[in-house]
C-alpha cells in the first residue's frame, strides 16, 4: 500500500475521536518511521502465551528477539536516520541505562557516525558489552554516576561542551515514532483486534508511540500503563498534572528506572492511557518465571512489567484478548539466578517460620514428621545457640491457595512455639548464628540429595541415629534436580562421632555424601 493511501486511512480513523496536535504529528511520524527502521533491523514476532485455568487470551510481542534484544533500536535508528550531513559530522551523544545505548550503537555503526554513550556505573555488564559489540569503533562508553539521571546530566554537559547532537532515549518525537513501529507490526499480524494492552513505562516513549498507533486502528482498546511500585514517575505525573522528578527510584527494573517521564510522552499518555498501575518486584519476578515456563524466553525485569499487571487481574480480564510487550532481555546471568531464588523453585507462595524445639537428638525429625509432613521446604537455616532450645528457620512453599492454613494448628497441637519471619532481613541474607562453645564433638558434612519429596527427611531418619544431634543446617532449594546442604552434627564423644561416620556410606538411596569438611573449615563455622 502506498504511503499516501495509508495516510488517508489513518486520517479517517483518527477522526473517530478528538486528538491533540501532538498525537497527529506522532501518528504521521510513525508512518514515516516504518520506511526507515527496517534498514537497521527486522520485524519481531508475536506469540500466544497459554496459561492453565480461566483468564484472558494473552499475546506477547517478542522484542527480545530483535538484534539488540530490546525494542530500543527502533527509536534510536529512526532518529539517527534523519540527521543531516552536518549533524552526522558532529557526532551524537546520549544517556542510557543500556537498551537505548545499543540502538544508538547499532545505528552509529550502520551510518558511520561517532557516538559517545553515558551509562550509569550500575549498568549490567551484559548491556555494556552489547553496546561495544554493536557499535564497534564508532562508540565510546562513559560510566557516569549511579543512576540514569546522573548519566543524563553528564551527557547533556557533553552535548554543550562538544556540540554533538543529543539523541534522547524517550523525550523525542522521532524516537517515540520509531517505537511505534512495533505496534504497526501488531496490527499487521492479524492477531487483533485486542481488547486491552498493558504497556511498561520508564520515560514513556514506548507507551506513547505504541498507544497512539493502537488507538488509531482499535479506538476502543483499553490501554494501561504499568510501572514498578518504586519507580512510578508517570503515575505521579498524571496525578500532579505535569511531570515532576521522584525523590528516588527502585533500580530492580533498571530499564524503566526513570525519575521523571518525558514531557512529550506525558502529553501523549495523558490522552491515550486509561490508567497507570504499579506492580511489585515480586510480581515482576513471577511474571519472568511465567514467560520462561510458557515461552522459554528470558526477560529482563522491565520486560515483564506488563505481564505482571495482567497476571494480577486474570479473573477480571477473562475472555478478553490482551497484548503485552516483552520489551527486552538484556539481563546479567547472575541476576537471573538471584531472581529465580527469590521467586522460589517450587511455588509462588511461601512463608518463613522460626520454630522452637528441644535441643536434643530426634526433635528436629519429630517436627518434620508431625507438622511439616507433605510440605515443601525450600530453605532450612539453623545454628545451635542454646543448651536447652533450638530455633530452626524453615521457608515453606505451597502450590495451592490455603496451603499454609493447617500448619499453625499442627504446631499448636504439638506444643511448638513459633514466629512468622517471612521477608525478615537476617533470613534473606542467610545470617545463620552458631555458638561454637556449645559444641562438643561436631562434624560438618556436605550433602547432595535428589530434589524429591522426602529425600532429605529419609537421610535424617535413616542415617542420623543414636546421640547425633543436629547443630547446624544450611539448605536452600535452587531449582536443580540436586539439592545441596551443609549439615553439622554434634556428639557426646568422639567415639560416637567416628562410629556413626563409619556407618554412613558415601552413596545411598537418594543422596550422596560429598565430603567431611576439614578442621580449618569447621573451626571457622564454630567461630574459632
Amino acid at each position: 500500500m502506498r504511503l499516501a493511501e495509508t495516510m488517508g486511512i489513518v486520517q479517517c480513523l483518527s477522526m473517530q475521536r478528538v486528538e491533540s496536535p501532538l498525537e497527529a504529528r506522532l501518528r504521521r511520524e510513525i508512518l514515516l518511521a516504518r520506511e526507515r527502521v527496517y534498514r537497521f533491523g527486522k520485524a519481531t514476532p508475536i506469540e500466544r502465551l497459554d496459561l492453565p485455568g480461566p483468564g484472558p487470551e494473552i499475546w506477547v510481542k517478542r522484542e527480545d528477539l530483535s538484534a539488540v534484544k530490546s525494542y530500543k533500536w527502533r527509536g534510536a535508528c529512526n532518529r539517527m536516520a534523519t540527521l543531516t550531513p552536518g549533524e552526522a559530522k558532529r557526532g551524537v551523544v546520549t544517556a542510557s541505562a543500556g537498551n537505548h545505548a545499543q540502538g544508538v550503537a547499532l545505528a552509529a555503526r550502520a551510518l558511520g557516525i561517532r557516538a559517545r554513550i553515558h551509562m550509569p556505573r550500575s549498568t549490567p555488564r551484559v548491556k555494556q558489552s552489547a553496546v561495544l559489540s554493536h557499535g564497534g569503533e564508532f562508540v565510546e562508553i562513559h560510566l557516569s554516576g549511579d543512576s540514569y539521571d546522573d548519566a543524563l546530566q553528564a551527557a547533556r554537559e557533553d552535548e554543550a561542551r562538544s556540540g554533538a547532537v543529543y539523541i534522547h532515549a524517550y523525550d523525542d518525537l522521532l524516537v517515540m515514532a520509531g517505537q511505534g513501529t512495533l505496534a504497526d507490526e501488531v496490527v499487521l499480524s492479524g492477531h487483533g483486534p485486542f481488547d486491552a494492552a498493558f504497556l511498561q513505562i520508564g520515560g514513556g516513549g514506548l507507551a506513547a508511540g505504541v498507544s497512539t498507533w493502537l488507538k488509531t486502528y482499535w479506538p476502543d482498546i483499553e490501554i494501561t500503563g504499568v510501572e514498578g511500585a518504586g519507580q512510578a514517575s508517570m503515575k505521579a505525573a498524571l496525578a500532579a498534572g505535569k511531570p515532576a522528578a521522584l525523590g528516588q527510584v527502585d533500580l530492580f527494573c533498571d530499564g524503566t528506572a526513570v525519575r521523571k517521564p518525558g514531557d512529550l510522552p506525558f502529553e501523549i499518555c495523558r490522552h491515550t492511557l486509561a490508567r497507570v498501575e504499579t506492580v511489585t518486584n515480586a510480581e515482576v519476578s513471577h511474571a519472568m518465571r511465567v514467560l520462561w515456563e510458557g515461552l522459554r524466553c528470558i526477560s529482563e525485569p522491565s520486560g515483564a512489567l506488563g505481564l505482571a499487571a495482567v497476571l494480577g487481574q486474570r479473573e477480571k480480564l477473562a475472555g478478553k484478548r490482551v497484548l503485552v510487550i516483552l520489551c527486552g532481555a538484556n539481563i546479567d546471568f547472575l541476576q537471573i539466578g538471584l531472581i529465580a531464588q527469590s521467586v522460589g523453585a517450587a511455588s509462588q507462595a511461601s512463608r518463613t517460620l522460626r520454630v522452637r524445639i528441644p535441643e536434643r537428638p530426634g526433635s528436629m525429625l519429630h517436627l518434620l514428621d508431625t507438622c511439616f509432613a507433605g510440605v515443601n521446604i525450600s530453605d532450612f537455616q539453623y545454628g545451635k545457640t542454646g543448651e536447652a532450645d533450638a530455633w530452626p528457620v524453615f521457608t515453606l512453599g505451597a502450590d495451592e491457595p490455603g496451603g499454609f492454613d493447617q500448619i499453625p494448628a499442627k504446631l499448636a497441637a504439638g506444643g511448638f512455639e513459633w514466629q512468622d519471619l517471612t521477608e525478615a532481613e537476617d533470613v534473606a541474607f542467610r545470617a545463620i548464628p552458631l555458638r561454637g562453645d556449645l559444641l562438643q564433638n561436631p562434624v560438618f558434612l556436605r550433602l547432595d540429595f535428589y530434589e524429591r519429596p522426602g529425600a532429605l527427611h529419609d537421610f535424617l531418619a535413616q542415617r542420623v541415629r543414636g546421640n547425633a544431634n543436629i547443630c547446624y543446617f544450611n539448605y536452600r532449594q535452587s531449582g536443580e534436580r540436586i539439592g545441596r546442604a551443609l549439615i553439622g552434627l554434634d556428639f557426646p564423644s568422639p567415639y560416637e562421632r567416628d562410629a556413626l561416620m563409619m556407618t554412613i556410606p558415601s552413596h545411598g538411596e537418594g543422596y550422596r555424601l560429598c565430603e567431611r569438611l576439614d578442621g580449618e573449615t569447621c573451626k571457622r563455622l564454630r567461630g574459632g
